[in-house]
């Protein structure tokens, strides 16, 4: 199984996470096993756990990570790290990764109906089960389709797209990801189709988001990710999209909170503590060298939290 993708802020992100050579660490998004083979080769004693939810990335980085005794590959989704943590015996880990989003694999596979470059079934499941972007298409009310594309497209002319979609499957099922670009790109403004970009982006993006329940599950796997990690220990978490990121900024930002008193208070009653601190206060943006050798890149930001030890 080939599983090509080019992991994005991969020196900084490796050197983010402080590996010690007998430490457990938790690679949440394996991908392809790019990041995993890099901390795997510095562990001695150490271990790490990889987990996905793609049967493709589980054949693929399990293929590449099979010659490391330290290494351990399990199917799943990160949201559920902690299960799979214990269910290994680790309760507690030195330092975690997540690289949030489609891969590069995803997107070129064009069986995978994640592109709309490509004409192929429109099915977008990371986990190539359950509900696909064929049935949100074709089975949704009008008003929850635009309110997902509004909301994780973040598409002005959302209201616009469900209608367009509405109207079309009326004619029969939109089945394939051309179709549906071609009728998103007719439901738009003229203004929209020329300017940069295609106008199916933003739609392919929010379809995407609620087929794999992306959002829902980045909290859920950052709150397991800080129970997780060991005092001491670091988060790395790569995101590729605004509505990511600020959920990761917020969170992490929550996390290093202390005292909520009010200011004119003399001592603080409250007692809350910072949970830890950010490596990063802005996080970490690819560099230009980067970028030119791979633009997908462009949009990608890294934020490091480490626990209070």
């Amino acid at each position: 199984m080939e599983f090509n993708h080019k992991p994005v802020l991969f020196r900084e992100t490796i050197e983010a996470l402080n590996i010690r050579p007998d430490g457990l660490y938790i690679d949440g998004t394996m991908g392809g096993g790019g990041h995993s083979e890099a901390i795997v080769q510095r562990l001695e004693t150490g271990r790490l756990l990889s987990i996905d939810q793609d049967p493709d990335a589980i054949a693929a980085g399990g293929e590449r990570l099979a010659k490391y005794p330290q290494s351990t590959v399990v199917q799943g989704n990160f949201a559920q790290m902690a299960e799979l943590a214990h269910e290994q015996g680790i309760r507690q880990a030195d330092g975690i990764l997540l690289d949030i989003g489609v891969s590069s694999h995803q997107l070129d596979a064009p069986e995978r109906g994640f592109s709309y470059h490509h004409d192929a079934p429109l099915d977008m499941r990371m986990s190539q089960s359950g509900v696909s972007a064929k049935d949100l298409v074709n089975t949704l009310p009008q008003q929850e389709l635009s309110q997902i594309i509004f909301r994780y497209g973040e598409d002005r002319s959302a209201g616009r797209i469900a209608a367009g979609i509405c109207k079309a499957r009326e004619q029969g099922e939109i089945e394939t990801t051309l179709q549906l670009a071609e009728i998103i790109k007719a439901s738009v403004p003229a203004a929209v189709r020329r300017a940069e970009g295609h106008p199916a982006r933003r739609t392919f993006q929010a379809l995407r988001i609620a087929v794999n329940g992306e959002l829902d599950r980045l909290q859920e796997g950052l709150a397991a990710a800080r129970e997780l990690l060991a005092p001491g220990g670091r988060l790395a978490v790569i995101t590729f999209h605004s509505l990511e990121d600020r959920i990761v900024k917020q969170e992490m930002a929550r996390w290093c909170q202390g005292c909520t008193c009010p200011p004119d208070f003399p001592v603080c009653v409250c007692g809350k503590k910072p949970k830890g601190k950010l490596v990063y206060k802005k996080g970490l943006s690819p560099s230009e060298e980067e970028l030119e050798e791979n633009p997908r890149a462009r949009s990608a930001r890294l934020r490091v939290f480490e626990k209070a030890r």
